[in-house]
């Protein structure tokens, strides 16, 4: 790897490493990391070019972040973990665990995409405008650049054949929110192509892990407890 990822380390146990979502870092994990590091050894990272972690010189794609995350693991001599990742971070997550399955006990996605249509347009079609006007700016003023790459993630990425799922062996949850950006239908799609995966829907929006935690931990504790 040619940077160093900045996380957050806690607890002692089985490692559960959390990925945050585009633009955020590890302290949306606030309430995650309080309340499963009494059980687990809680690593939530930052994301190269997100938080503490710099952005370094290699692409800035949701495959690289992956590498990312195997580097780390194979750093901190972490063979196995439960991944829990949200948003982007569980689109790495889940492209991880395409790649290594044999380092993914237990998987958790929240509010994931398997591709760009995946969101509801009212939401993407912003981020479009807004990608296209910034990518127009980055000519000028290379302070842009940054904003670019991270709109670009959710213009461009991921692109995960559904029917790629079904090679998934470990325990899955799928979970998202009642008003989440993703489309309903999308979420039930990456559910339904997951073999014996669980689809937990809470009510809130695409944030649920940090707006309705409590009902979030419930349902992602009774998910590893019963697949334990």
């Amino acid at each position: 790897m040619d940077i160093q990822l900045h996380y957050v380390e806690q607890g002692s146990g089985f490692p559960l490493i959390l990925l945050h979502g585009n633009g955020e870092h590890s302290g949306y994990f606030s309430h995650q990391i309080d309340y499963f590091q009494k059980k687990y050894h809680v690593y939530a990272l930052d994301t190269r070019g997100h938080g503490a972690s710099p952005r370094g010189n290699a692409p800035f794609t949701l495959e690289q972040f992956a590498l990312d995350l195997k580097d780390f693991m194979d750093e901190k001599g972490i063979k196995e973990a439960d991944i829990l990742g949200f948003s982007d971070g569980g689109n790495v997550a889940l492209l991880f665990a395409l790649k290594h399955p044999g380092m993914v006990r237990r998987l958790i996605l929240n509010g994931a995409d398997l591709f760009p249509g995946g969101v509801k347009r009212s939401v993407q079609i912003p981020i479009i405008i807004g990608y296209k006007m910034v990518s127009f700016f980055s000519l000028f003023d290379k302070k842009v650049i940054a904003k670019k790459e991270l709109l670009g993630l959710m213009v461009t990425q991921p692109s995960i054949d559904p029917e790629s799922l079904s090679s998934l062996t470990m325990p899955v949850l799928v979970i998202a929110g009642t008003k989440d950006l993703i489309r309903l239908s999308h979420t039930q799609l990456i559910a339904r192509s997951i073999p014996d995966s669980k689809l937990s829907i809470l009510e809130g929006d695409h944030f649920i892990a940090a707006k309705n935690w409590e009902a979030f931990n419930r349902s992602v504790d009774t998910f590893l407890t019963e697949r334990e």
